[in-house]
């Protein structure tokens, strides 16, 4: 896949089919635009996702944290199939683009679209004001075919990054995986922790999180854990650790069943499978290792 990013100086010169959007959390209504556009590869049009850097609303001071990091997407897209990821730098001058100027300038001239898949909600251009009639009525003016994909309900609920974002902040994980098609998860590089749970016998992986990345309430999830292309069954502990330091800092601990291997520095994607118990601060060491115990129990029992 070829990224395009951080310019406006470029030309796509083969014919594409596009799809626009924020794509936060790449979820199952995003993957249903995408699949749209991958049928169009058999009309001999590579697959190109467009997206801003940064979004309209970080631009614009109202963004909340994300669920999928620059690079998780980038990883996730890639795994899709797609051919070209453009990450169009948003500045003033993106914002206060005329709407047909935008589907003339950037998605037909830059992007070189022949087909696009977009959903009612489309948006683009100087306050928003270009959406999917305009995106449809221009189809013959510039030459490209465009379809309206119809949103995806799970459970009569519209699928959405608002709904994974609030099934996620009441650690519903079930419900994020079910929206997200795949488990929620957090990847960083696995970095040295405090070692407390090596000494106590039960050594886990720790991450720093990205800052921008939304995370759970914190506590204790089931997970899985994938490393070089393995997975492994685990428990996962997001949160400060209350009972071994008061530095605040936010970690995500994670103990692996059936692992010892020195793994520092690999790139570890932690998958939240539901939720165990809250974070709390225990009175003693040997009280957090009663409770680890139990926790690793219930997640063998899983």
């Amino acid at each position: 896949m070829e990224v395009i990013k951080e310019t406006k100086d470029f030309r796509i010169e083969r014919p594409t089919a596009v799809t626009i959007g924020k794509f936060d959390g790449v979820h199952m209504g995003h993957k249903k635009l995408i699949e749209s556009c991958m049928k169009q590869k058999e009309k001999g049009l590579k697959v190109c996702v467009f997206t801003f850097a940064p979004s309209p609303e970080k631009f614009f001071g109202a963004e909340e944290k994300c669920l999928t990091t620059v690079a998780e997407k980038r990883r996730v897209f890639d795994e899709l199939g797609v051919d070209y990821l453009v990450e169009y730098p948003f500045d003033k001058e993106t914002a206060d683009t005329e709407p047909e100027s935008f589907i003339r300038e950037i998605l037909c001239g830059k992007l070189h679209a022949k087909y696009v898949a977009a959903g009612s909600d489309l948006s683009y251009g100087i306050r928003g004001e270009g959406d999917s009639k305009l995106l449809l009525e221009l189809r013959s003016k510039y030459d490209y075919e465009a379809d309206i994909i119809d949103k995806v309900r799970i459970d009569d609920e519209i699928v959405s990054s608002t709904a994974i974002r609030d099934a996620i902040k009441n650690s519903e994980m079930e419900k994020a995986s079910a929206f997200l098609g795949a488990p929620y998860q957090i990847t960083g590089e696995i970095v040295h922790g405090n070692q407390i749970g090596r000494t106590i016998g039960m050594p886990t992986i720790n991450q720093i999180p990205d800052e921008e990345k939304l995370l759970p309430p914190f506590g204790v999830y089931y997970s899985e854990t994938e490393i070089e292309g393995k997975l492994f069954k685990g428990i996962t502990n997001i949160g400060v650790k209350p009972t071994v330091t008061d530095e605040k800092k936010v970690t995500v601990e994670t103990f692996l069943y059936n692992f010892n291997q020195n793994v520092y520095g690999n790139r570890a994607g932690v998958k939240l499978l539901g939720f165990l118990r809250p974070e709390k601060k225990f009175d003693s060491i040997d009280d957090l290792k009663a409770q680890m115990k139990k926790d690793i129990e219930a997640g063998f029992r899983r």
